[in-house]
């Protein structure tokens, strides 16, 4: 394969991209639109540098052969859709206990149920809150362009490693679709043999995986384990960008195409005079508190969520405030988009009351 700098991708695709270029080894994947071309073009692009493609029987399939692929020390990713993160949910539990580096790109759609392939972004509360059984968190970066489909998915598999924690790339189906020009990162040259492998010899015995701990006072040592990480990564690894935020009296709040969405409608409102500015989180965990508290001791009065769903990211708004200012929510569901003219209307209004 001839690796060129400069290329014209789906951002689907550029997950791909950024996978491998991270050195991922193994992808292990089902079909589901609006995910379906990181299947396809793992399967053209792994086998070519020798390394592995399985289309497995399910979901569940997929995500269980990545965990065998990992406890053997390779890097390993998968990705779907709504209904396929769904029933991922089990073992991605596994993960966070076993401590296990994964990397899962959710490409959200329209639902509940099997609603449609329209984009949506109501996979917020499954993939940030944990989705399975226990207290874990993962983390969870949101793209905004085809160039950060690449460049996060290739930055999730180093945290991930650093952290030994599962991460997700969380998009929308805009964003995985859409098709722009990205600039490609440099191939990571490594020599990845982590101890914590399955069978590594450690101390002259071989490493055993396990996430079962029959002694209550062991299981909870691990969940404080695993807290005193999230506490630390919740601290150190906040990841933002703002736009006008520093003089206004508003700020919206977006991720994935909603940011997109609200940029174009922020740059409306300056030019009618309104003091507005954006926060776009390129992680969700963690969240960008820090920025949101900042924004507050600056003036800000008010806050605006747009979300593709019933509003699920304004609840993580609200606690990282503390509830100090007004948050209210700007939305559409089931698949329909958000225009600029339908948060310049929002914002316009929320502005009338201050």
């Amino acid at each position: 394969m001839v690796y060129q700098k400069r290329m014209l991708l789906k951002g689907n695709e550029a997950a791909v991209y950024g996978a491998l270029l991270a050195g991922c080894d193994c992808y292990f994947g089902y079909p589901i639109t609006p995910a379906s071309e990181i299947a396809q073009s793992a399967a053209l692009l792994f086998p070519k540098l020798n390394r592995t493609f399985v289309q497995a029987e399910s979901e569940i399939g997929a995500i269980n052969m990545v965990i065998g692929c990992i406890a053997s020390g390779r890097r390993a990713m998968t990705a779907s859709s709504g209904l396929g993160i769904s029933l991922k949910q089990e073992a991605m539990s596994y993960l966070a206990a076993y401590e296990m580096p994964a990397v899962v790109v959710d490409v959200m759609r329209g639902g509940p149920g099997l609603g449609n392939i329209a984009p949506e972004q109501a996979d917020y509360f499954q993939v940030v809150k944990g989705g399975g059984h226990g207290s874990y968190r993962c983390l969870v970066f949101t793209p905004n362009s085809v160039q950060e489909m690449c460049d996060m998915t290739y930055q999730a598999f180093t945290m991930s490693e650093k952290y030994r924690m599962p991460a997700y790339v969380l998009t929308d189906g805009v964003i995985g679709q859409m098709m722009e020009s990205l600039e490609l990162p440099e191939p990571v040259k490594y020599d990845y043999a982590p101890e914590w492998r399955m069978g590594n010899i450690v101390n002259g015995e071989a490493n055993c995986i396990s996430s079962i701990y029959m002694e209550p006072n062991d299981l909870e040592a691990l969940n404080h384990k695993l807290q005193a990480k999230y506490a630390l990564i919740e601290e150190t690894e906040q990841s933002v960008e703002e736009l006008y935020v520093d003089d206004a009296e508003l700020v919206l709040v977006a991720y994935g195409i909603s940011s997109r969405v609200s940029q174009g409608a922020v740059e409306q409102l300056r030019s009618e005079g309104y003091k507005v500015g954006l926060i776009r989180p390129k992680m969700v965990f963690p969240f960008p508190k820090n920025s949101l508290n900042k924004a507050i001791e600056r003036g800000t009065k008010k806050f605006l969520c747009v979300e593709l769903s019933a509003g699920q990211m304004i609840e993580d708004v609200k606690l990282a405030i503390n509830c100090r200012r007004p948050v209210e929510l700007c939305n559409r569901m089931g698949g329909n988009l958000l225009t600029c003219e339908d948060v310049c209307t929002a914002v316009r209004n929320m502005m009338k009351e201050m």
